[in-house]
């Protein structure tokens, strides 16, 4: 019987993961994270809760420093740079599938499993392992498994695919979970009142300073709050009447400016990233065409990349598209499955 050990979460998703799990027949353990102070106490004991019912060992993980490293200083230092981080994905990659990934192993289990909405397929004729898009469109979550190597992948077992929401509340109504109303968390877990610019002024200790707008010009139009309070494309919140919609098309902390400018500003055709990794393992060889998705709720765009050596790619979008930013991921897919991805270091028009 294969062991697998469930990344439980005290959520619905993580819980009905483990549950269906056992009804396979493996052999189910659960874990929880501790990841930062002050990580809500009910999450712990809701998975122990879980763990109860369905009758499987429940650990609990301290990785407060591991998560203080690899996750809060790398998202306040991104916008400290003027970046948007995804703290999900350095989450995913440092926790999820690196120290929970190896603590399992230690402790015997053979398989590890998460609540994410995507798939993990054996590709028989090139003898790798494949991410592929939700069966679930709107709940897919592959953008943010990116980065996976095909270690991992052998080890990941993903059971909630081809359920909807609604599916996964109803399984857990019916094998009497205590979890099956709660609500799905909706904010950055560590920055749940989601204030992340009080967060990031308080870890770092560097409070925001006010500073000047800029027009693409380069002429002083107004003073804004400090850098970390934007996001390029952001036209709301400004705190400034132009008389006409203005929207933020580059940050620059260095100076501390925020440069204003109309929408077609926002719009770009290309990106450079680095960091590429591709769920083969292999490396780029060459120009590759992909859909290519530059965050979260971003609809996978027609695009061509471009290797640069050392990890670094240029990504050519087919049309223009809109605030690329730097710091989150872009991430490409061939058809329903994932290619890979990269971190968006810059965007830009090119000229070709």
């Amino acid at each position: 019987m294969k062991k697998v050990l469930v990344a439980m979460s005290g959520g619905v998703d993580s819980s009905v993961a483990a549950l269906l799990l056992k009804e396979r027949g493996y052999e189910v353990g659960g874990a929880t994270f501790e990841l930062f102070d002050g990580c809500p106490e009910q999450n712990v004991s809701d998975a122990k809760a879980v763990c109860e019912k369905l009758g499987i060992p429940h650990y609990v993980f301290d990785y407060r420093a591991l998560f203080s490293e690899r996750v809060l200083d790398c998202f306040a230092d991104g916008y400290l740079r003027g970046e948007t981080p995804n703290p999900c994905i350095a989450c995913n990659r440092s926790i999820k599938f690196g120290a929970f990934a190896r603590d399992a192993e230690r402790l015997g289990y053979g398989c590890i499993s998460t609540g994410h909405y995507a798939a993990v397929r054996f590709d028989e004729a090139s003898g790798r392992y494949q991410l592929w898009r939700s069966a679930q469109p709107r709940k897919d979550q592959s953008y943010v498994l990116y980065h996976l190597n095909q270690r991992q992948l052998s080890m990941l077992l993903l059971p909630l695919d081809r359920y909807d929401k609604s599916e996964v509340r109803a399984l857990a109504a019916k094998a009497g979970l205590p979890v099956q109303s709660k609500s799905d968390s909706q904010d950055i877990c560590f920055v749940p009142d989601g204030d992340y610019v009080s967060f990031i002024a308080r870890h770092t200790g560097k409070p925001p300073e006010e500073g000047d707008y800029l027009d693409d010009a380069g002429n002083v139009i107004g003073r804004h709050r400090g850098v970390l309070h934007y996001t390029i494309g952001q036209r709301k919140g400004l705190g400034v009447a132009f008389g006409t919609h203005r929207y933020v098309s580059r940050l620059d902390p260095e100076h501390n400016t925020v440069t204003l400018s109309d929408e077609s500003a926002v719009f770009r055709d290309t990106l450079f990233a680095d960091g590429l990794r591709l769920i083969s393992g292999g490396a780029l060889g060459g120009p590759l065409s992909v859909r290519a998705k530059i965050r979260y709720a971003h609809t996978p765009a027609p695009a061509t990349v471009y290797p640069l050596g050392e990890g670094e790619v240029r990504v050519r979008f087919d049309s223009p598209q809109r605030a690329i930013t730097p710091g989150q991921a872009v991430v490409f897919y061939d058809g329903e499955r994932v290619v890979g991805g990269a971190t968006i270091r810059a965007a830009g028009q090119d000229k070709e």
